[in-house]
């Protein structure tokens, strides 16, 4: 059985909540307040998505912060 490759949480930032809801990475940043260089990380897959991001993540994005760990873990 084929198995698909695993995504990085960045991928799933940016194609399911910064394209669609047209939001920029600096936006994302200053709503989650974090230094934009974090986002701007986490995005290209150079930076992992830490407890503090996975909870403020959640908070900018309406969803939890299981959701950015569970894509971190895979």
């Amino acid at each position: 059985m084929k198995t698909l490759p695993n995504l990085h949480p960045g991928d799933v930032l940016l194609e399911e909540f910064l394209m669609p809801l047209g939001i920029s990475q600096n936006a994302l940043a200053r709503a989650a307040g974090v230094p934009p260089r974090r986002i701007n990380e986490i995005v290209p897959g150079k930076r992992s998505v830490s407890a503090d991001s996975a909870i403020r993540l959640a908070a900018a994005l309406g969803t939890s912060e299981r959701f950015w760990l569970g894509l971190q873990a895979d």
